[in-house]
């Protein structure tokens, strides 16, 4: 994206039909926009004034509501008028382009996606994560991730990694403090506890990876494939998943030519179940051709759940398919038909998978599924709150964990390996930093002078 410094406005709801629409302008001197539009360029700051919205001829395109925000005292860190009116489609567009029209000599032009929030970043309005919780609150799939990006944008998240950063901050300063002077002979390590404060750092860094983790996962959800050879009942248990028949169910091998996916919560998680193609050798072009997607979702899965007939056993084509899973992909092995077979509702967990007995078609067992589901994805229930975190933030932390796994091989060794120390802490406050979008070199020499004699 390429951002500049001219006035921008955009339609700031939804496409299509409602009550009420909102054109949205933020930059410098948009006081001509106020005139043309409103009547006058003395609104009231942060008062809701009903007027007239006009045309350049004088004429009356809507009548609404505006509201002025001063600089800084906005979303962006802007001047901002916010325009509502009838949430018509082209109602909207007119008001827009007159608002384009009267800012012409100021160079008004239009957003570009997520310019508002990236404005409001650049002002210090928000820092990165806070940004990105913006996004995420707007995209929710659940009341638990919805109350995720909400902790998040409040700060919740960017609170924790800040407090992270200013103990590694801190333990900087004492190591570069002591490669300067080091005529001093302190024992650094022993008189300033620097192991004990980096093992508090990493039991930190690994709580919030933890929850962070947890975040993710109400983020970005889970893809659950239920794969298996025809008619063992994988379109019965994505029924029974569901609580509903989205999958038609028939005796006839070979019912569900392409996949049907439906998603579901658990525990605020939204879990993408995806019911595929009985995988058998056939003749059958299309049936075929819905066997080899099936194996494209299997290759894209997060979780397999491997269905069984339990009243006919293993067989060969079963020990076929689980050859042909990917290694690296949690494999549930779901015994279904336990109605036919005599098996009673059961988790058995095996070396070489985790086994369940169940019964789709009575919804016997199903909890049981429900539950490995969760522990398989990590999921664990806490009364912490948790950050909607996005990929972006558990590779930095992952990377900042790294590097204060090296710090502390460094820590262990004698002081000839304290400027190793000192560097693999500045990597690791730089991946932490990336998180909230700071990455300034001046924070340490901040920290120096504000709080170390450097001259003592």
């Amino acid at each position: 994206m390429n951002y500049d410094s001219y006035p921008i406005a955009a339609i700031a709801t939804a496409p299509g039909r409602g009550g009420i629409g909102v054109v949205r302008v933020s930059g410098k001197n948009i006081a001509p926009i106020m005139q043309a539009v409103c009547g006058t360029a003395q609104l009231q700051p942060r008062y809701a004034t009903y007027l007239p919205f006009k045309n350049e001829d004088g004429s009356t395109i809507d009548q609404g509501i505006a509201i002025y925000f001063k600089a800084p005292h906005s979303y962006t860190g802007e001047d901002v008028l916010e325009l509502q009116g009838h949430g018509g489609p082209v109602v909207m567009q007119m008001l827009l382009a007159r608002c384009l029209q009267a800012g012409q000599e100021i160079g008004l032009r239009v957003a570009q996606p997520g310019e508002f929030t990236q404005r409001a970043f650049m002002n210090d309005k928000l820092d990165l994560a806070q940004a990105e919780a913006v996004a995420d609150l707007i995209e929710a799939t659940t009341e638990a991730a919805a109350k995720s990006a909400s902790a998040s944008l409040s700060g919740a998240f960017s609170k924790t990694i800040h407090e992270l950063v200013d103990k590694v901050i801190h333990l900087r300063m004492l190591v570069e403090a002591t490669l300067d002077f080091p005529e001093e002979e302190i024992d650094f390590l022993e008189k300033s506890d620097a192991r004990g404060q980096l093992e508090r750092i990493r039991a930190k860094l690994n709580e919030v990876f933890e929850q962070a983790a947890q975040g993710a996962l109400l983020r970005e959800g889970l893809n659950v494939v239920l794969a298996g050879q025809p008619n063992v009942g994988k379109s019965s248990l994505l029924n029974a998943l569901a609580g509903s028949d989205v999958a038609i169910v028939t005796p006839i091998a070979g019912t569900t030519r392409d996949k049907v996916t439906e998603t579901i919560q658990m525990e605020g998680i939204p879990l993408h179940i995806i019911d595929t193609a009985g995988i058998r050798d056939s003749g059958d072009e299309v049936e075929r051709i819905g066997i080899e997607r099936t194996w494209n979702e299997v290759s894209k899965a997060d979780v397999i759940v491997h269905l069984l007939d339990a009243s006919r056993g293993p067989t060969r084509g079963d020990e076929d398919i689980i050859a042909r899973f990917p290694p690296a992909v949690p494999v549930l092995r779901v015994w279904n038909k336990i109605d036919l077979s005599g098996h009673k509702p059961a988790v058995d967990r095996m070396p070489d998978a985790t086994h369940i007995y169940l019964s789709a078609t009575e919804r016997r067992g199903i909890d049981l599924l429900r539950t490995e589901l969760l522990r398989v994805a990590g999921w664990q229930q806490t009364g912490e709150s948790r950050f909607l975190a996005r990929e972006r933030h558990l590779l930095a932390l992952k990377a900042a964990r790294e590097h204060l796994d090296l710090a502390a091989e460094h820590a262990s060794k004698d002081s000839q390996a304290l400027d190793l120390f000192a560097e693999e802490l500045r990597i690791a406050q730089e991946r932490l930093n990336s998180i909230t979008g700071e990455f300034t070199s001046d924070d340490l020499l901040g920290a120096i002078f504000s709080r170390f004699c450097i001259g003592k």
